[in-house]
């Protein structure tokens, strides 16, 4: 982790020690002694430095884990303390059919039919979730909720969140100049070999996204809590197993972002020849996933509370994560998975 102090002053380059008057020596070295003094305005504490926030604007320290939300790391640029930046609520996405159809580009004839003839729709659902509760075992589409209205709610959730993140809706993986190319997504890279999506798991995959395509939405709430930040909530009873979403984001070499202070990447490739490792980086095209929240896998109730699990399959010779329902899901219960794979390198230790 980057020192909390070198980040404060990295914009801030000394003069050579020969041009620098005395006086503001003697400033700047009181300055540095005030901070090495400086405690967490919420517990007292002035252990562990490393992980204490000096607030650019008054100067007062909070530790990343004593925050609500709390921070996994050392932010990039300034930071503002929560008295010094106003409590930030983001305004609701406009629900407006025409624009929440344009946000995540749904195929307006099919969305007109269904508003238009939504039994047809039920119907068709109820079906292709028989079919799929035969299959022992097999992953479950989701289902969508009945009501056209509330689905237009649940996308105006997300909209919310991606603007206010200033975060394109992308469903796919991407693969952007500069970065990773698709071709570097090879699941036979894996260092200790990865689980080969099923042909049937594959037709349910597709039958999600297509789903969505038409504004068949999954019953998923983005919410703001000012303990947790984000966090997604199950807006209708979800069934073990049921494919909840694909984690999906920039696709990048692990070595390019083994500094990144970002707080959403995801292992894609863990390959044994390290340099050819992949990440899944949200922060700017992502889509639900990055908004779901991981336990605190250092206490029991932490796990208690884990509902999704993260599984990383091999698609048609490519790299995919999705996120799965581990059991049933109550309507209006949050949604969380355990961060760690088995390198278990994510601190998770101060997660609520």
């Amino acid at each position: 982790m980057v020192s909390t102090m070198a980040l404060r002053k990295r914009t801030l380059a000394p003069k050579p020690i020969s041009e620098e008057p005395k006086s503001k020596k003697r400033s700047e070295s009181k300055k540095e002694e005030d901070y090495c003094d400086a405690c967490c305005e919420n517990c007292g504490s002035g252990n562990r430095a490393s992980e204490l926030l000096l607030c650019d604007k008054c100067d007062r320290g909070f530790h990343l884990f004593c925050l609500r939300p709390i921070l996994v790391a050392v932010p990039k640029g300034s930071w503002f303390c929560p008295s010094c930046s106003k409590d930030y609520k983001p305004t609701g996405f406009p629900l407006v059919q025409t624009k929440i159809v344009d946000f995540f580009r749904i195929k307006r004839s099919s969305s007109s039919a269904e508003k238009l003839n939504p039994d047809s729709q039920k119907k068709r659902r109820r079906n292709s979730g028989l079919v799929m509760s035969k299959k022992s075992r097999k992953l479950l589409p989701y289902n969508p909720s009945e009501d056209y209205i509330r689905r237009l709610e649940q996308m105006a959730s997300l909209a919310t969140v991606l603007t206010a993140t200033e975060t394109q809706f992308v469903n796919k993986l991407t693969y952007v100049p500069g970065m990773a190319p698709r071709s570097a997504n090879c699941a036979s890279l894996e260092r200790e070999g990865m689980q080969v999506l099923s042909k049937e798991d594959a037709e349910t995959l597709r039958l999600c996204k297509n789903m969505m395509e038409r504004g068949e939405w999954p019953p998923l709430m983005v919410v703001f809590d000012p303990l947790e930040g984000f966090t997604v909530e199950a807006d209708k009873y979800i069934r073990d197993l049921t494919i909840i979403t694909e984690y999906v984001g920039d696709v990048d070499y692990l070595r390019n972002r083994e500094n990144d202070d970002g707080d959403s990447m995801m292992t894609l490739l863990s390959a044994a020849d390290p340099s050819k490792s992949l990440v899944i980086c949200p922060d700017k095209r992502s889509n639900i996933a990055r908004f779901i929240n991981g336990i605190n896998n250092h206490t029991s109730d932490g796990k208690k509370k884990q509902n999704v699990k993260c599984v990383r399959f091999n698609v048609n010779g490519e790299c995919r994560v999705l996120l799965i329902a581990s059991r049933d899901i109550r309507k209006g219960e949050r949604l969380y998975y355990d961060y760690n794979g088995y390198e278990n390198e994510y601190p998770t230790e101060h997660f609520v």
